[in-house]
Parts: C-alpha cells; structure tokens; sequence
C-alpha cells in the first residue's frame, strides 16, 4: 500500500466533501510518511493553510499538563496521592487526589457548567482565569458530583486545578513552567500557552476555528458558540497552541526520554482504577484513561496513547504508538455537521495508518437512495411526542422537492433536512440515528410516535 498516497488523496477529497480543513502528519520509525495542508487559516479564506501553521490543540492539551505534574512529582514537590486541599485547603474536595484529577474520577465538576465565568464575561467584560474558578469553587463550595474513585466522568475541571496547582508548586506560571519544562526542551518550536482572545494574536500564522451554521461557516464569533471566548483565560485542559511537526518532535521526545522517562511514561500510560477495581474510562475511552491519555492495547501494535480535541469549529487528534513507532496528527480548524462524513473520514485514516485498505469516505448525500416520492405525502403532518427527550420531532413536510422536519431540541424550534437512505427510512446530517416511517408513525432515537 502507498499511504503517502493514499493519505493525501483522501484528505483532498475530505476538504473538496467540506469534512476537513486543516494539517496532518502520519509517520513511522520518526520518518513522515504523509504530510500536508488543505483549506485557509484565515476567516475570510484569503490566507491559505500551511503545515506549520499553528492550531489550538484543545483537549490535547491534558497531556502537557499531565506531563508537567510527572517531573513535580520525579522532584519530589507534590505527590499522585496528595489531596487538592494540601495546596488549596479552602477547597470543597479534601479526599481528592492529583491522582483523581489525572484519571477524571474525582468527581470534580465539569468548568463550562461554573456560571461565574459566563457572569463574569457579559457582566464585567473580562475573561477569568483558573485562579478565579478556584476562589469561586472554594467561596460557593460547590459540591463534588461523586465520592472519589467512585466512578469515571470526563471534566475540564479537574486539569484546570492541576494547572493551578503546577504554578503554585513551582513558583511560576503556568505558561512559563510548560515552555521551560516540556516546549523546549522537546524541541516544540514555536508552540506555547496561549490566550489569543484576551492578549491576541502573535502571527497571521493561527488556524481560526469557525463552525456551520445553516450549511455556511461563520466564525465562532459570530455564532450562539461566542462563548467559548470567556473560557479563554483557563488553563490546564487547553490552550496549548502548536503544529504538526511540533507535534513529531514530542512523539520523539518521549521515545527519546528528553522529558520524562519511560519508567515515568509507563505509569502515564496505566489506566486509573475505581473503587471497584475497574479501569477508568473504560469502553469510552479505550481501554481506559491513564494520565492525560486514553489507552489501547492492540494485539498487533501494541499499546496506544491517544487523545482528541475539541471546541466549536475545531477537532484534534494525536495518536501515539508506543510500542510500534508511529503517530499520527490531524488538526482541523473547520466544522463539518456531517457524523457519518467525519466517522468514515476517521475509520478511513486508521485503516491506513494500521496497514488496512480504507473504505469510500461518504457524506449523506453519497448514500441517498432512490426514494418513492409519492409516498412523501403520507410521511408529512404534525406528530405526537413525549414532554421530553433528546429531540422532539413535531412536523413533517415537503419543501423545495426535499423533505424536511420541524423538532424541538435544548427547548428551541430547529430545522433539518431528511435524507432518504433507506426503505421509508431518511437520516440526519448532525445525528446517527435515522427516521423510519411505517403505520402512520415515525421511528427515531429508541422513540416511536403516531401522527396526529
């Protein structure tokens, strides 16, 4: 198989099917085997991607932060097993550990659920950073959502903490300790901490994340999304800001232990446990979540370490193969409404990277089906349904020789198109379950509703 090839075709068709816009970089043995830019960095699509250009890594991000704990703890400054109250003892949480917010099972509440950053930015116009969602956890005292260890649940919250506690510990902010300790000497040029919305942008050279609306990008700005801007101040669970061949150059670092060992790795690369002696994250991520990463242990490769990232407008993805040499980096700065578009441009990519021919990357429209239009009629009309659920689906009917449907979803009115995909059966660009309509009913998400 040619995937230097195979790679780059796919994700130039991924950008001509609006799934992708953005950088990537697939290598084996530290030699890039496929690299490439598609797509515009800019708002206005005048300045076009470039491989270095940097992009916002998201959640990523938590295994920088993950990092920088390991080297306090090698140093002997903090330990995995003292508790968030050694370091903030006004804090609600005196039996969660540096260890349970690593392994997400401390219970520790999730950051975009605290009102006092959005009061904060619409009220007084100004973005606030962790420091002040520690005085506001510690001033409200804010429950914790479960006993420690108890279960797994994925917060921001908890890397937030950690990023405050690695600056206290240390003496230094956080932006400086993790460009001293990890950026350079991993040889991650131009990558840092950064908070483009309040201090600005350092370069024309940044991705800018935009999202769909109504089948139009528009920036993030401009959207009901606007409020990713006050989050921009926090710290710990993103805003590491790099490219893809700084991205190589960590890859190599921790093969080449520049920044921790592999003794310190292998224990960063163990699922944590629950009480129940359990993996935590398991299923959901893999075969559990470790410090920072999810993990995999593949018969053929071996363990893998990887983590996505995700905000309005952006999804990131870094996959490293401990023990077969490869990594794989996809950053991309351009949301696509299409799920079964950016699942199958996914499985497609980790077919090649692991030595499988990959399957057609289809968006919807690739797989409607002949449909008898005549049935349509019996199709439309307003339908019954429960007082709640995920989506509501109210009418039903034709426009513009399409179908479409009126649902009430998070307690607004939206419209969709239906795709016909199958026997009386239509899809949805944005979800994965389909429509079916049969007896003068219609099947969606486990819920089955008659007309009126």
């Amino acid at each position: 198989m040619d995937k230097k090839e195979r790679i780059e075709k796919l994700y130039h068709e991924a950008y001509e099917k609006g799934i992708f816009n953005g950088t990537w970089l697939y290598a084996e043995d530290g030699k890039i085997v496929s690299k490439g830019a598609v797509g515009f960095r800019d708002f206005d699509d005048t300045l076009p991607m470039q491989e270095d250009t940097l992009f916002q890594l998201a959640s990523i991000t938590k295994q920088f932060t993950a990092v920088a704990v390991m080297l306090l703890v090698r140093e002997g400054r903090l330990s995995l097993e003292d508790t968030v109250t050694k370091f903030y003892p006004d804090l609600p949480y005196p039996a969660v550990t540096i260890r349970n917010l690593l392994t997400h099972t401390g219970g520790i509440p999730e950051t975009y659920d605290y009102n006092i950053i959005m009061k904060t930015f619409q009220e007084e116009h100004r973005i606030l950073g962790s420091d002040g969602v520690i005085r506001f956890l510690s001033e409200e005292g804010v429950e914790p959502c479960f006993a420690p260890g108890e279960r797994f649940e994925y917060t921001n919250g908890g890397y937030n903490l950690l990023a405050e506690i690695v600056a206290k510990v240390a003496g230094v902010p956080f932006e400086q300790f993790m460009k001293e300790r990890i950026f350079e000497p991993a040889g991650m040029k131009d990558t840092a901490v950064r908070h483009i919305w309040s201090e600005g942008l350092p370069s024309d050279n940044i991705a800018r994340n935009m999202v769909q609306v109504d089948g139009e990008h528009i920036r993030v700005t401009d959207s009901e999304d606007a409020d990713v801007i006050a989050f921009d101040g926090l710290n710990g669970d993103d805003y590491v800001y790099t490219n893809i061949f700084a991205m190589l150059n960590w890859d190599r670092a921790l093969r080449e232990e520049k920044v921790v060992t592999l003794a310190e790795q292998d224990l960063m690369y163990t699922p944590g446990r629950l009480n129940d002696g359990s993996a935590a994250g398991e299923g959901e991520h893999g075969d559990g979540y470790a410090f920072g990463w999810g993990i995999q242990n593949d018969p053929t490769f071996g363990r893998i370490a990887s983590h996505g990232g995700g905000m309005p407008g952006l999804s990131t993805w870094f996959q490293h193969f401990v023990d077969s040499d490869r990594v794989l980096v996809l950053l991309n700065c351009r949301e696509s409404e299409d799920v079964r578009a950016n699942f199958s441009l996914w499985k497609a990519i980790r077919a090649i990277v692991t030595d499988q021919e990959p399957e057609q990357v289809n968006c919807i429209e690739d797989i409607v089906k002949d449909s008898d239009m005549s049935k349509w009629a019996s199709y439309c009309g307003r339908y019954e349904h429960p007082e709640e659920g995920e989506i509501l689906l109210d009418e039903v009917y034709e426009k513009d020789g399409a179908l479409y449907a009126k649902a009430i979803e998070e307690d607004e009115e939206v419209e969709f198109r239906l795709y016909p995909i199958g026997d009386h059966e239509f899809g949805r660009k944005t979800e994965w379950y389909t429509f079916k309509f049969e007896d003068g009913s219609v099947t969606y998400n486990e819920v089955t509703c008659k007309k009126k």
